[in-house]
């Protein structure tokens, strides 16, 4: 069956929207599940030490667990900590997901914002509007004692010993350290390029994606961090892009009507919005804003306007898009910004789901007694239609010739909504659509069908198929929802190598006739070969795949460009065998790779959307039995393992100037990640697999061929984590993604090289004894 999005989000939370709207009490609101005990550390000092280690500084440290800086160096010299960098305020803005998330298991709510150095409500904000990212954080809260620091007993002391002597042994030419600076991506991207040549004209227009390193939440409020700088605007340029979008709040950006309150520095993002347009613009660049909106508002607000409320879902309700006054500030605030920000490209919907929106965006419609009586297709219909009234009087106040273009997402849209809604829409909107939804696939046996997220799959899909040619008879342009860069199937990598099936899939586009392309959601932002390729399939409308891909590896890795092809044509085939469901997708560990750690007894956490994936095996297969995930796992390992090897044989020999062989070390580094990353998912579901079928075990022999099966694992993910903390030292876009920053850094991969230690050394004995 097809499991998209908008359900693994339901699935993954409690029905209400408390847990997507979150106040402050509820943020942090531990369930009675204790947080997990770290067994490899002497304690949880050293724990929250070794995790905050070059993250955070040391003053920031010594603070929340009430040491002397002094305290914490002490304890960090006696482990083996490297000696620690000063920590930016640039890195400190951009890397505070990655801060919560390591945290997770370690802090309660007060030293959590201590560390963070936040109030309580932009703490709130961030769980709610990073992303989902408290869905990514498993919806829960673990309960946490306080960390105070205190002297160490002589049990901990002995640990603290065990500790040293592995990093010694483990580590013998050094710590993991990065010799590239984290997010030194950043400052390369950012830097004036000499002569960059623009895409001009495309078969596809707009071609639009997020911005590789921009920060999600509250992005036109951070100018500080400049999600576009002009070197990098220029290169986005170069790749084939003419778009880029930003995440946007409507009350947040323009004056909320009801509570000024709500919309605080509304003005200050509002100009910094108008700078940004002007500033991409002379780089052939439109800005697109994402909208999801009215977003519901707490059940107190109602108490003062309850002509407004809406269907309620748990403690919010919506403002409900039928009423006059709800349509007068949906069209007013979209004015404001047109007429502020007159060379903004566009808008694009999404209706149903995300945020908890109008009546019907959750389907639960009939629940309000104005929008029950006109149905969801009306409902979303005339949504669209007040955006583009908003926009075209904002267009008209300011003057401008060609305003933005609308185009209305169908993501989320119920089967039979489609055939109803799109005929509805306003003529000068765009109807765009996920390309691959609803393809069939056949991985290992197994069928399904793909939801979104996919390179492993060519589209386009029936789906969408049928929703575009709805659109093209009823005077609509067409747009493609691509993942044109990477997709989660692995998102730790700034693009996936699997290039023919970028190729064919924009081959396919082209042949359907579609107008333009979103190149991808938060993920994919990357100036990388995949966005040349699609560029140079949407130039021509002879040029084949394969002509595709030679030129664009040509210009970027000279005379080894033919056998870069060869290596993307043998990563794709290999691709193509990545047991696809959404379920596997969100779910298993494809994000963490090696830096996930291994329980010696089950856990009881499920895994996260793209966040924690813990052992929850079973969450992580899918439909897929156990046997077949792993080995279609360890075939697309393999095959990338294969077609490197022989790309770096093939190579080897060639005089290629400088920046050539950079950026052929870099692709060679980057598929190697996603060989160990999938090689590492595979030995994890075996861990846990084996190490179930132990605790069940009464047969000594077999109970033998379990352990050493287990001790192989652990050796080899030992190794795993080890070489990618050497890729990542030297590279520092890899294990990075906009919407959730460094999903693990050096430490996390030492970490789990001394949690498979422990299970060796303290674990497996142990259970060995008791045959």
């Amino acid at each position: 069956m097809t499991f998209t999005r908008k359900e693994f989000l339901r699935t993954a939370t409690v029905a209400t929207a408390g847990l997507l709207t979150l106040p402050s009490a509820f943020a942090f609101r531990s369930i009675e599940k204790q947080a997990l005990a770290l067994s490899h550390f002497p304690d949880r000092v050293h724990a929250f030490l070794w995790r905050n280690w070059g993250l955070v500084s040391v003053d920031r440290l010594a603070a929340v667990t009430g040491a002397k800086p002094e305290d914490i160096y002490k304890l960090a010299a006696a482990i083996g900590l490297p000696e620690v960098k000063a920590v930016s305020p640039d890195q400190q803005q951009r890397s505070y997901l990655t801060v919560i998330r390591r945290n997770w298991h370690l802090l309660p709510r007060e030293q959590m914002l201590e560390l963070l150095g936040w109030t309580d409500e932009q703490l709130t904000f961030t769980l709610q509007e990073d992303d989902f990212f408290y869905i990514k954080l498993g919806s829960i809260k673990p309960e946490c004692e306080p960390i105070r620091f205190s002297a160490t007993s002589e049990a901990v002391q002995k640990q603290v010993k065990w500790l040293s002597t592995v990093i010694r042994e483990e580590f013998v030419t050094g710590f993991p350290q990065h010799d590239e600076p984290l997010f030194q991506f950043v400052k390369e991207l950012s830097k004036a390029q000499e002569k960059v040549e623009r895409q001009s004209s495309s078969g596809f227009s707009p071609r639009f994606g997020y911005a590789y390193f921009a920060l999600f939440g509250d992005p036109l409020l951070q100018s500080e961090i400049d999600p576009y700088p002009d070197g990098y605007l220029a290169q986005m340029s170069a790749s084939g892009i003419d778009g880029t979008w930003l995440h946007i709040v409507l009350s947040k950006l323009t004056p909320f009507p009801w509570d000024p309150s709500v919309s605080d520095h509304w003005e200050k993002r509002l100009e910094n919005l108008g700078k940004l347009v002007e500033k991409a613009g002379k780089h052939g660049i439109g800005i697109y804003l994402y909208l999801n909106e009215p977003r519901f508002m707490p059940l107190a607000f109602f108490q003062e306007h309850p002509e407004l409320k809406g269907v309620q879902i748990g403690e919010q309700a919506a403002l409900c898009t039928s009423h006059p006054d709800v349509q007068k500030y949906l069209i007013d605030s979209m004015a404001m910004i047109t007429s502020r920000a007159p060379g903004l490209a566009g808008f694009f919907s999404i209706t149903a789901s995300e945020n908890h929106t109008h009546c019907w965006s959750h389907g639960k419609g009939a629940e309000c007694p104005r929008c029950s009586k006109r149905g969801p297709s009306a409902v979303i219909a005339e949504l669209n239609q007040l955006y583009l009234n908003g926009i075209s009087q904002g267009v008209a106040t300011a003057q401008v010739e060609k305003g933005p273009r609308l185009i209305a997402w169908d993501w989320g849209w119920k089967d039979g909504w489609a055939e109803e809604i799109i005929p509805a829409l306003p003529k000068s909107a765009a109807l765009m659509s996920v390309s691959e939804w609803d393809l069939e696939i056949n991985r290992g046996g197994v069928q399904n069908k793909v939801g979104e997220y996919s390179i492993s799959s060519v589209g386009p899909g029936p789906r969408a198929a049928r929703h575009w040619d709805i659109a093209r008879k009823n005077g609509l342009k067409t747009i493609a929802k691509i993942q044109a860069g990477c997709t989660w199937e692995i998102a730790a990598v700034p693009y996936i190598p699997a290039m023919e099936n970028v190729a064919r899939h924009a081959e396919n586009l082209r042949n359907a006739r579609v107008d333009g392309l979103m190149l991808g959601w938060t993920l994919g932002g990357y100036p990388s070969p995949n966005l040349e390729v699609v560029a140079e399939m949407g130039n021509s409308k002879t040029i084949t795949g394969r002509e595709a891909m030679q030129k664009v590896a040509s210009r970027r890795y000279g005379a080894a460009g033919d056998a870069v092809t060869k290596a993307w044509q043998q990563y794709s085939q290999g691709f193509s065998e990545f047991p696809y469901h959404i379920g596997v997708v969100y779910s298993a560990p494809l994000q963490a790779g090696p830096s996930n750690l291994l329980w010696a007894k089950p856990t009881g956490y499920k895994a996260s959307m793209v966040g924690l994936p813990y052992d929850d095996v079973n969450s992580w297969r899918a439909n897929y039995p156990v046997e077949i995930f792993i080995s279609q796992m360890q075939k697309v390992a393999r095959r990338f393992e294969q077609a490197q090897a022989e790309l770096r044989r093939e190579t080897a020999g060639l005089k290629l100037p400088a920046g050539f062989r950079k950026a052929l070390t870099d692709e060679c580094g980057v598929a190697e990640t996603i060989a160990i990353h999938y090689s590492s998912v595979a030995n994890q579901a075996s861990f846990v697999v084996a190490r179930d079928k132990l605790s069940l075990e009464k047969d000594k022999g077999k109970a033998m061929e379990l352990i050493a099966a287990i001790e192989r694992v652990l050796r080899d993910e030992i190794s795993l984590a080890k070489r990618m903390a050497q890729l990542q030292g030297g590279d520092s876009r890899l294990g990075f993604e906009a919407s959730n920053h460094y999903f693990y850094v050096c430490n996390d991969l030492a970490e789990k090289v001394i949690n498979c230690r422990d299970l060796l050394d303290h674990w497996l004995p142990e259970v060995r004894s008791m045959w």
